[in-house]
């Protein structure tokens, strides 16, 4: 990643809201990132903690209504793509953005060969011919390391195993080049061996790439091995962001603290036991006036039940939304 390139992606202040029977539901609070070129930015957070929804609600995937992106700006490529058309939009996504979901069997369309699926974005966004389309797409089941990529064109989604088919939406989403992959769980679905695998070739097309890439994960020792830097997100909030060494060396939330002190170890020859994050993921009803944190957190003060923290600076390039001082230990 280049020292002091500008962000291919700069999102300020977005917020989203479900509109529901029981009233309004705040998915997203106020969440700024950014992210460079060549850079890999991991999000980490339990389930509900607003990770895949505040990418989807970059690119306009959430159905609207219920969805509503009340406020914020994602600029990419000189646009602010809150505000462009929608036939825009879609160029962009798939073209300039493409996202990889959590389980390819849902993604990919059943009735359809893998061919036909690769080949549609080449057609849509870079105006190929059938027979130029199609060549592009053995090349990027070969990158993405599907043997006999010729033959397996004609081939449907069930005949693919589950690593393979995600493979496949890799391959989709590399397309037309972007210049931005969000990758939302994309190992989650898979058996170790494969995740790794999935892994590995991630790894290794960003390096031939050169793409941004955003990792959405709730798997902390993933994001060690593939991030440069980390956003934490708890209640539809940004707690936590650093450079993913100091992350895990100096966390400053206590979030982030818990979060790491979940994750299974084994010392000498007996296994420790597991610890839980106590309590429940708090009901996002309403905008937040404290913080979000404040029913789990062991240090909790009079403070925390009033005023929702801002991020601070809490280090070089990293910061933290807590009214807890830990003096950067």
């Amino acid at each position: 990643m280049p020292d002091g390139a500008l962000p291919v992606l700069d999102v300020k202040d977005l917020k989203t809201v479900f509109k529901t029977r029981g009233g309004e539901v705040h998915a997203v609070n106020s969440v700024s990132f950014d992210v460079k070129p060549g850079e890999l930015l991991g999000v980490v957070g339990e389930s509900g903690s607003g990770k895949s929804v505040t990418m989807m609600s970059l690119i306009g995937l959430l159905p609207s209504p219920p969805a509503d992106v009340r406020h914020g700006e994602v600029l990419f490529d000189g646009q602010d793509l809150l505000k462009i058309p929608y036939n825009d939009l879609r160029h962009v996504r798939g073209g300039k953005i493409g996202f990889v979901f959590q389980d390819p069997m849902t993604s990919l369309n059943p009735v359809f060969n893998v061919g036909s699926q690769i080949m549609e974005p080449l057609r849509i966004h870079m105006g190929m011919k059938k027979t130029a389309a199609r060549a592009r797409a053995v090349e990027l089941l070969e990158l993405v390391g599907i043997p006999d990529a010729a033959r397996r064109l004609k081939d449907f989604p069930h005949q693919f195993s589950g690593g393979m088919r995600q493979r496949v939406m890799i391959a989709i989403a590399l397309a037309c080049d972007p210049k931005v992959l969000i990758a939302d769980e994309p190992t989650t679905a898979l058996d170790v061996t494969i995740q790794a695998q999935i892994i590995e070739l991630v790894k290794d097309l960003r390096e031939k790439l050169g793409m941004a890439i955003i990792w959405i994960t709730h798997d902390l020792g993933v994001i060690a091995g593939i991030a440069d830097r980390v956003m934490v997100m708890y209640g539809g909030q940004v707690v936590e962001q650093a450079p993913v060494r100091e992350l895990f060396g100096n966390p400053q939330h206590p979030y982030t603290r818990a979060l790491l002190e979940t994750i299974p170890s084994v010392r000498g020859t007996r296994a420790e036991k597991l610890n839980v994050i106590e309590g429940q993921p708090p009901i996002l009803a309403g905008a937040p006036a404290a913080c979000p944190f404040r029913d789990r957190c062991p240090h909790r003060f009079e403070r925390c039940d009033v005023e929702n923290p801002l991020r601070r600076p809490v280090g070089p390039s990293h910061d933290a939304a807590c009214h807890h001082d830990f003096g950067g230990a």
